[in-house]
């Protein structure tokens, strides 16, 4: 990262005229149309039907129950207006856009906090104790509004009334800036290596690079960002891995990359964060767990299907050269949360080119965090296997060593569950007993009652991995994980050949006194048991796990949970539980058939 004498004059000795803002693209380019149409039927009803009211009631509900879904409807359905008004007031020269736009603006402005109610400390006696009043809490989505309205005035520029920039850079002014660089103290979120600190930062900072005219006091502000740029990116492996997943992946980064981008322009080129090697190796993270389609390796509180904006991949690959498989068009409504500038960049740097590329095959093992993924192309589909150890504290950490996922042709059938439901006791003390991070709801055992614990005490180990042509294998101690287990190592050897994939799973248990061991497979999908047969059937294939039916007694357990955009879901458990034991040596066979049988594609082995 820069110094502060670097970051000082190549602010100050930058013209007052530096293009901030990404040049809005030919309106007629096709790629565009669906995002268009979506654009303004949005503005359309945020014309046509009144400001959703911020109750009281609904700001109270986060602390009294834990629920904060009904808040955050409708702060967000108003951001939602912000960025759809402002878009279609420019590109199509509305001024009744520009009227209901006025609008929404002044009551957002108007609001007690810009912070969710779940990023405040809960109870009144908590926040009368914190160092700030609620209004200058800056969380992400503070700091989104903030960057939001910042934009917006210069997007338009003339076209918002005096009183509106007043009063926008006078809240911008009293809520982020003076709690952010008036104090000495420093936001959490400035120390810690997660997605925070490149969200918050990278807003802030854009803002204070469109509103500030003081430049020496403009340099102190965007060094203080950069420092929070250098500890997000201290949160990566050094292979590149994003810990938090996909999601978050796309979230974090994506800011870091929007800040890099406007930073790079205000200075000319002087100060440019995206030139360096581990930034490469960090944008190359979704070509190691993509699986096509908009899936991905979905490790950690990430979805299976994940929206990577593709007006970052698109900048990516332009400064890069890095892509990402099957990404799709603009779309207007890609993110429940309509955040600023993913909508605008999309809008703005997705190029047709970087859309709809295939998914190349390739096997990856990730040493620091202790992951493996070997994924094929088959009959014009992908089958992959993944697997992880790691620890038991990483950022948005599940309890999950030894987990891993088998995916046929845009399903996951042996899957991770992802993030669950958002609530206040997601994030505290009862968060493992969640089935989305708990263990029990990922395909490892529970051994003689016992489910993986929390901490970074509880790890995993990597004996041994291998990448060849005809599959991969990896090998990890698992004892780590559980609180008082002997010795428990799980191998996976995954094999490819002709027409088919297997997959042959071997745990070794030794424990101090004997207990039954329950092994766990999770599923989205049916399962069916025969005998010593358990068959999960996909759209495009099919899973046979077979296992030693003098040893196991399989039950198929019906686990109701909600996703994490709160829709009801049924999860499938296959358990399989053993006898009382001391040691034990289990084999599992699971074959993998997808349908329209042809040669799986050879692959040049690549490690990262």
């Amino acid at each position: 990262m820069f110094t502060f004498t670097e970051i000082y004059d190549a602010i100050i000795a930058a013209p007052d005229d530096a293009p901030l803002l990404p040049t809005l693209p030919d309106r007629a380019a096709p790629h565009l149309r669906t995002f268009y149409a979506e654009l303004r039927a949005d503005a359309e009803r945020a014309r046509t039907t009144p400001i959703p009211a911020l109750p009281y009631q609904l700001f109270r509900l986060f602390e009294q129950c834990g629920d904060r879904a009904q808040f955050e409807a409708v702060y967000i359905d108003r951001r939602r207006r912000l960025v759809a008004l402002a878009l279609a007031a420019k590109i199509d020269s509305d001024t009744t856009n520009l009227l209901s736009l006025h609008e929404i603006i002044w009551e957002i402005c108007n609001e007690y906090t810009w912070s969710l109610p779940a990023h405040l400390p809960v109870g009144l006696a908590a926040v009368q104790a914190h160092r700030l009043p609620p209004e200058q809490v800056i969380d992400l989505f503070a700091a989104h509004t903030a960057h939001a309205l910042a934009e917006t005035l210069t997007l338009l520029s003339d076209q918002v009334d005096d009183w509106l920039r007043f009063r926008v850079q006078s809240e911008i002014e009293r809520r982020i800036f003076t709690p952010l660089y008036q104090t000495a103290h420093r936001f959490k979120w400035e120390w810690e290596p997660i997605n925070w600190a490149a969200v918050c930062g990278g807003c802030v900072g854009m803002s204070a690079l469109i509103l500030e005219r003081d430049r020496e006091r403009l340099a102190g502000m965007i060094e203080r960002v950069v420092r929070a740029m250098d500890v997000f990116l201290s949160g990566f492996s050094d292979d590149g891995a994003c810990l938090e997943g996909i999601g978050y992946w796309d979230y974090g980064f994506g800011y870091f990359v929007y800040f890099a981008e406007m930073l790079r322009a205000f200075t000319g080129g002087k100060l440019d964060l995206l030139d360096s090697e581990r930034v490469r190796r960090i944008a190359a993270f979704p070509q190691t767990v993509a699986l096509g389609d908009g899936r991905f390796v979905n490790f950690s509180d990430a979805s299976a299907e994940s929206v990577i904006h593709p007006g970052l991949c698109s900048r990516l690959m332009q400064r890069l050269g890095q892509s990402v498989p099957l990404l799709a068009a603009p779309n207007f409504h890609a993110v429940h949360v309509y955040r600023w500038a993913d909508i605008v960049r999309d809008l703005c740097w997705t190029d047709a080119a970087a859309l709809d590329l295939p998914v190349a095959p390739g096997q990856f093992f990730l040493p620091d965090i202790g992951w493996i993924v070997d994924r094929r192309k088959f009959a014009g589909r992908v089958v992959a296997f993944a697997a992880k150890g790691g620890h038991n504290e990483e950022p948005h950490n599940h309890n999950d060593l030894g987990h891993f996922v088998l995916h046929i042709g845009g399903e996951n059938i042996l899957a991770d569950l992802g993030a669950g439901l958002y609530t206040r006791q997601y994030f505290s003390d009862e968060r493992y007993d969640a089935l989305h991070t708990g263990s029990h709801g990922h395909s490892v055992p529970i051994i003689g009652g016992q489910v993986q614990e929390a901490g970074k005490a509880f790890a995993g180990k990597v004996i041994a991995h291998e990448l060849r042509s005809d599959g991969a294998m990896l090998a990890l101690d698992l004892a780590g994980a559980y609180a008082d287990v002997a010795q428990f190592e799980r191998r996976f050897e995954w094999r490819v050949g002709g027409d088919s994939a297997d997959l042959h799973l071997t745990d070794i248990f030794a424990l101090d006194e004997p207990a039954q061991i329950e092994e766990r497979f999770i599923s989205l999908h049916h399962v069916s048991v025969t005998d010593d047969t358990a068959t999960w059937h996909g759209e495009h294939g099919s899973l046979t796990l077979r296992f030693d039916d003098n040893v196991w007694s399989p039950e198929v357990l019906a686990l109701a949970t909600h996703d994490h955009a709160g829709r009801p879901m049924v999860v499938t458990c296959l358990s399989l539980t053993s006898l009382s034991t001391k040691s034990l040596q289990a084999v599992f066979h699971i074959a993998v058939r997808p349908e329209q049988m042809m040669p799986f594609q050879s692959i040049e082995l690549s490690t990262i």
